[in-house]
């Protein structure tokens, strides 16, 4: 299994647009990034892709990667400390369970627009859009080897 072909082009194309809808409404950075494995804990190796993706360089700390690696069927959720100082510990679990139900009917690309929305909505609550808002982090979906 292949990270870089695990998605058509037409799913990626969704998955990025979801990304740019949900950054509509927060300040909030979203990025998605896939491997093709994950032999370590997978939030340690989500917060090595955050800070290899200069995740945790945004202005308010409150960038929000979901990561997923295909072949070992792990995939993590993981929001900077400026969401983290905000938020209950159990934030991502509603999200994390709701991209489970689609992952187990191997409905991956549903599952990761359902997340990447749910984020979006949870983070306007803390991180509203503000009218001088740059897109920190580009929307482009990442992969590893």
């Amino acid at each position: 299994m292949n990270a870089k072909k695990f998605f058509t082009e037409e799913q990626k194309s969704a998955i990025q647009k979801s990304i740019a809808d949900a950054e509509l409404n927060t300040s909030g950075e979203i990025r998605v990034h896939v491997d093709n494995d994950c032999k370590d804990d997978v939030l340690d190796k989500a917060a090595n892709i955050f800070h290899q993706l200069g995740m945790d360089a945004t202005e308010l700390h409150n960038g929000v990667l979901f990561y997923l690696a295909v072949k070992d069927q792990k995939f993590a959720i993981l929001g900077d400390k400026g969401i983290n100082e905000k938020v209950p510990s159990d934030f991502w679990d509603n999200i994390k369970d709701i991209m489970l139900v689609h992952f187990k009917e191997k409905e991956f690309t549903i599952g990761l627009c359902k997340g990447i929305e749910m984020a979006g909505e949870k983070l306007k609550v803390h991180f509203p859009l503000q009218p001088n808002d740059a897109n920190e982090l580009s929307n482009d979906m990442s992969f590893g080897g």
